[in-house]
């Protein structure tokens, strides 16, 4: 008679574990994660004072809405704008970044954006270019 009651209190302690391994999985499996299709984006050769923004578009290729926490330059001649809003699974958004081009020469920026994503939480996006010397002025 123990040896029945161990073992049925053995079996229904190892349903309730294996019911609450169940439920927990579900939510595990729900996680965001972004993808840009094109992390870098050469501007070329850009006018003094021309425009030099730049849209990166990203997508939300995870089961859970993605978040982006924070974009951010190491410079303040570059500057990252993004929404606040959540980005539904499978739904694009995007990363607007403007370079002040009233620097001339080289540019090669990086822009680190911070988000919620499971896989990659942090992605490093580059902005690379020229900006040409100013036109002299006419005589």
């Amino acid at each position: 008679m123990k040896k029945f009651s161990l073992s049925a209190m053995l079996v229904t302690s190892l349903a309730f574990a294996g019911f609450a391994q169940q439920t927990e999985a579900p939510d595990e499996a729900l996680h965001a994660e972004i993808y840009f299709e094109n992390p870098v984006h050469d501007f070329g050769a850009l006018e003094y004072k021309g425009d030099g923004t730049h849209e990166f578009q990203f997508t939300n290729t995870g089961t859970a809405p993605l978040l982006i926490k924070s974009a951010t330059s190491i410079c303040g001649c570059t500057v990252p704008s993004y929404s606040k809003a959540p980005i539904a699974p499978g739904e694009k958004g995007a990363i607007t970044v403007r370079y002040d081009t009233s620097r001339q020469g080289g540019i090669d920026k990086p822009i680190t954006v911070t988000s919620n994503a499971k896989a990659n939480p942090s992605v490093v996006l580059h902005i690379k270019g020229e900006v040409k010397a100013p036109a002299a002025p006419a005589q």
